[in-house]
């Protein structure tokens, strides 16, 4: 098959030999955003990226990412106009607010009704300029992926010696599944992967359990087999992400 921007990636992560393939891609993805962001480039700097992080802004978790990343000149201009559309927008919710009228059977039931100001709060809470990024690129490589599978019977053979996936990423590519492939593409493709699934489901079970084994006494001499880093690899397989890396930071 012809490589491609998405395709080259993928066959990458695969190679990579680690838990979940899609795992090895958003933590690329992810990192190649933060330095688009906050790096040298000093895109922070550039209007038309400023405009659009003031609009998204960035969740808890990639907030937590940038101050960790290290640039504090470049997070500092990002917040400060942020920070000036956020409070533009408190001033108009405030100015707008009026209060429902809640009968005593929603007070019972803990049913406020429709709040503008909860509403507002909980859109600037769920919104993230390098979250949006990411699934936009995650989608393109979810299509790249089953385009591979039905035309490339390399991607085939990848996913048959491959380690499996996260819970998160196997639910996505079950769901899009169903979208993507026909009824006999099916009838291969999910007993494909529910196989590799419980296969390595069970190699993650036996290397925890091993390794909560070796803190016998009598054990204290065995091998450690693959257990020794199964905490990692075991959050990993259930949730996702790499568990153990480090803060990514700032080159300069």
């Amino acid at each position: 098959m012809k490589e491609t921007l998405y395709t080259i990636p993928l066959t990458d992560a695969f190679m990579a030999d680690t838990e979940c393939p899609f795992c090895y891609i958003e933590r690329a993805v992810e990192q190649d955003l933060m330095d688009y962001v906050l790096g040298s480039g000093s895109s922070y700097m550039e209007s038309d990226t400023r405009e659009q992080t003031d609009k998204d802004g960035f969740c808890r978790e990639h907030f937590k990412k940038m101050f960790d990343y290290g640039n504090t000149l470049g997070n500092a201009w990002i917040l400060k106009t942020h920070y000036q559309k956020l409070h533009q927008e408190l001033q108009q919710q405030i100015k707008q607010y009026k209060p429902n009228k809640v009968t005593l059977m929603q007070k019972v039931k803990k049913q406020g009704g429709d709040n503008s100001m909860s509403a507002w709060v909980a859109q600037v809470d769920s919104s993230c300029y390098i979250c949006n990024r990411f699934e936009t690129t995650y989608e393109r490589y979810l299509d790249t992926f089953f385009f591979m599978y039905k035309k490339d019977q390399d991607l085939e053979n990848m996913l048959k010696k491959s380690k499996g996936f996260c819970l998160h990423h196997f639910g996505d590519l079950c769901e899009r599944g169903e979208l993507s492939l026909n009824d006999t593409q099916k009838a291969t493709f999910y007993p494909l992967i529910f196989s590799i699934m419980e296969e390595n489901f069970k190699r993650l079970s036996d290397d925890v359990s091993w390794m909560v084994e070796k803190f016998d006494y009598r054990n204290k001499d065995a091998d450690w087999r693959q257990s020794k880093d199964a905490i990692q690899r075991g959050m990993q397989k259930i949730k996702g992400g790499f568990p153990s890396d480090p803060p990514y930071k700032t080159s300069k």
